[in-house]
């Protein structure tokens, strides 16, 4: 019994010695067969990728078709293909060091192309020559290097058929001629771009109009002055006293017609970034016609006393984004004029200046159409006005859905301002029609002004309406000027908070004519 007992026992043990086995190769042989799968694996990619016959994205599916649970290792990558050339890089070859125009590169430097960059000699030329070149590529980029001085007359970069997505680097200086013989009789703008798709004009440089020259050469009258000045009369006596002569330039008379410094028209997707523009003979930065606008960390600095310098002028552009950027010059830090719509501007440094501005609109019987402008998180600091809305008697169309919101001033003169009666001139005609104006929205505005907070002259015909104040605390500077309480005239709109100072002089209703 104990013998058959024995002989069970170690049948069993056998037995068990023998499942415990197989279950250990069968284990073992999935381990195993697991590794010659990734082998066989990897053997299959590394043919793949020398055969001509397997795209990179075959392999990964071949792979995909593994059975088992826990994903095998990937097969090692491939070279990937180039990727489409970006800003800067040309396909096939990369740029040559330091910026240069090295054969099929897409970065060109003007300094190749024969500019001297001494602030003396023109390189005019060489910039042509420059834009032919990276207009033929897309997403080039034309370099205008640190530590040269440019000086550039009168061009014109132009499309319509250059490439998109045009980067001119500008990191250098580049001036304007001071002598008449570059203006003939005279041109509207210095730089320009016209039709261009996703152009860019960025870099750390400065775009210098020599202004000064300009601004001596042409007596005060030839320039239209801004109207607000009939709201200010300074109590020193000086109104009347006649400007003195302008000293002429020795290099000769410059035109009656002065160029703005950069300008974009018919341009679409425009990018202006970190670049300072100074002393241009008029607007400084001007977009006419274009959509899908784009400035900021951007910089104007001119006098405040030199004569219709616009730091932004829009006209008929649309979809335009202004923001992080501080604006100095003798006229509006932003004018934005007929043609406008989805206009947003915010985080701004305005002063010195005339302010922000809408119009003005609808001269010489003209129609105009502003809508949806918002304006907020502003300073303003010794300017002319704060939000200004001024359109010409005579005009027709409407300005409508205006948001001024957050507006920071100090040592303003006229915070808020709408002036329907505009004129530049001596003497306007009286006109019956006007640009109408509805949706006129003021919100946080606080400060000190020197002159008047609140003056609204509206239309007799064609009043102001649907024009609300929320949360206007407006105080009187030391006094420099004659001070005036808030006016309104054909004002009709809503206080929605109490006003410091009252402006007890808004009406309440829809709006009608006195006639």
């Amino acid at each position: 019994m104990g013998g058959f007992s024995f002989k069970n026992l170690t049948l069993m043990i056998i037995i068990g010695l023998l499942i415990w086995c197989s279950n250990f190769e069968t284990c073992n042989s999935r381990r195993v067969g697991r590794h010659w799968r990734q082998r066989r694996s990897t053997a299959a990619s590394l043919y793949k990728k020398k055969s001509k016959n397997h795209s990179y994205n075959h392999q990964h599916g071949n792979a995909g078709k593994s059975k088992p649970k826990t994903p095998s290792p990937k097969a090692p990558p491939q070279t990937p293909p180039l990727p489409p050339p970006a800003a800067g890089h040309n396909k096939g070859s990369p740029p040559k060091k330091g910026g240069g125009s090295a054969p099929g590169s897409s970065v060109f430097n003007v300094l190749d192309f024969g500019a001297r960059g001494d602030g003396i000699t023109d390189d005019t030329k060489a910039f042509q020559a420059a834009w032919a070149a990276a207009c033929k590529v897309e997403a080039s980029v034309i370099n205008v290097p640190a530590k040269y001085v440019f000086l550039v007359g009168p061009i014109s970069f132009s499309g319509p058929y250059c490439q998109h997505n045009i980067v001119f680097q500008v990191d250098g200086t580049i001036i304007a001629p001071t002598g008449s013989s570059h203006w003939g009789s005279g041109l509207l703008q210095w730089l320009e771009f016209t039709k261009l798709v996703g152009i860019t004009v960025k870099g750390s440089g400065i775009i210098d109009g020599n202004g000064a020259v300009w601004w001596k050469n042409s007596p005060y009258y030839d320039d239209p002055l801004d109207d607000q000045s009939k709201l200010i009369f300074p109590s020193n006596g000086t109104l009347g006293v006649k400007p003195p002569i302008p000293v002429r330039n020795s290099l000769g008379k410059m035109p009656s017609i002065k160029p703005t410094a950069l300008r974009f028209y018919g341009s679409y997707n425009v990018t202006v970034t970190g670049i300072k523009i100074q002393n241009s003979p008029q607007c400084h930065l001007k977009f006419d016609n274009c959509i899908g606008v784009s400035v900021y960390d951007f910089t104007v600095s001119s006098p405040g006393d030199s004569p219709n310098t616009d730091g932004i002028h829009l006209q008929n552009s649309k979809d335009v984004l202004i923001r992080s950027s501080t604006l100095a010059c003798g006229d509006d830090c932003v004018s934005i004029q007929t043609g406008c719509t989805n206009v947003y501007i915010h985080n701004v440094n305005c002063g010195p200046g005339h302010g922000i501005s809408i119009g003005g609109l609808g001269k010489d019987n003209t129609k105009a159409c502003v809508s949806n402008i918002t304006v907020r998180d502003i300073n303003m600091h010794n300017t002319m006005n704060g939000v200004r809305i001024k359109t010409w008697q005579g005009g027709s169309g409407s300005v409508q859905g205006i948001q001024f919101s957050n507006i920071q001033v100090s040592e303003v003169q006229l915070p808020i301002v709408i002036d329907q009666y505009y004129c530049d001139r001596t003497t306007c005609k009286n006109q019956t029609s006007a640009v109408a104006l509805s949706g006129i929205n003021y919100e946080g505005i606080s400060g000190t002004y020197t002159v008047k907070p609140v003056h609204f002259a509206c239309s007799d015909h064609v009043p102001c309406t649907d024009v609300t104040l929320t949360n206007i605390q407006l105080k009187p500077q030391q006094e420099r000027y004659h001070m005036y309480d808030p006016f309104c005239w054909q004002t009709f709109g809503q206080l929605y908070s109490p006003t410091i100072p009252p402006v007890a002089c808004l009406l309440v209703g829809k709006g009608r004519s006195l006639f």
